[in-house]
């Protein structure tokens, strides 16, 4: 039965992947959008910060990445790139504090089994202190999606403010190049 519910969440999660791509795509190719972003006024600001939320999300990352590259036309890149920053940080805070108060339930579940016996030992062995931090950063940083990242940022004993100066980092530089990339499209 849970491997039903795991095989359709999959195909669900590729259909709202496809959904977000085939949206910007529409986006894209509509004139009004683009004049409604590029005449925002006071009000790119807060979108601006509604396209970095929604930049962190694997579904919306592509509509994100679109209103960001539109928004840059019109704003500051330095003020794009700390608004749409404060967004992102703002989601990934979001699903790290939902994580962290999540987990110990699941985690629970998953000692309790005596199937995964192996699994706790690997837990308590001193490499996964460092390596699971290690390899949440890695694929945080990287172009994998960051909910991936922060669930394994998540499972490490990695304290808040540990995880807002990376999250600030990582975006900080995505946003960056983002907003730069403007320049040669």
């Amino acid at each position: 039965m849970a491997f039903k519910t795991i095989h359709h969440q999959k195909h669900y999660n590729y259909f709202m992947l496809f959904l977000g791509i085939v949206l910007a795509v529409f986006l894209s190719k509509n004139p009004l959008f683009e004049r409604l972003l590029t005449q925002l006024g006071p009000y790119a600001y807060l979108s601006a910060i509604v396209a970095g939320a929604m930049f962190v999300c694997t579904f919306s990352v592509a509509t994100g990445g679109l209103i960001i590259l539109t928004l840059a036309k019109t704003m500051s890149p330095i003020e794009l790139i700390l608004f749409g920053m404060l967004g992102a940080v703002i989601f990934d805070m979001i699903i790290f504090r939902s994580f962290k108060s999540s987990i110990d339930k699941e985690i629970v579940e998953v000692f309790n089994n005596p199937k995964f016996s192996h699994f706790k030992k690997i837990l308590h062995t001193k490499y996964f202190a460092w390596m699971m931090p290690l390899i949440g950063l890695l694929v945080f940083i990287s172009p994998l999606p960051d909910e991936l990242g922060i669930s394994l940022l998540g499972l490490s004993k990695l304290k808040t403010y540990q995880f807002i100066l990376i999250s600030i980092m990582n975006h900080s530089v995505g946003m960056s190049l983002l907003v730069y990339a403007t320049h040669f499209i």
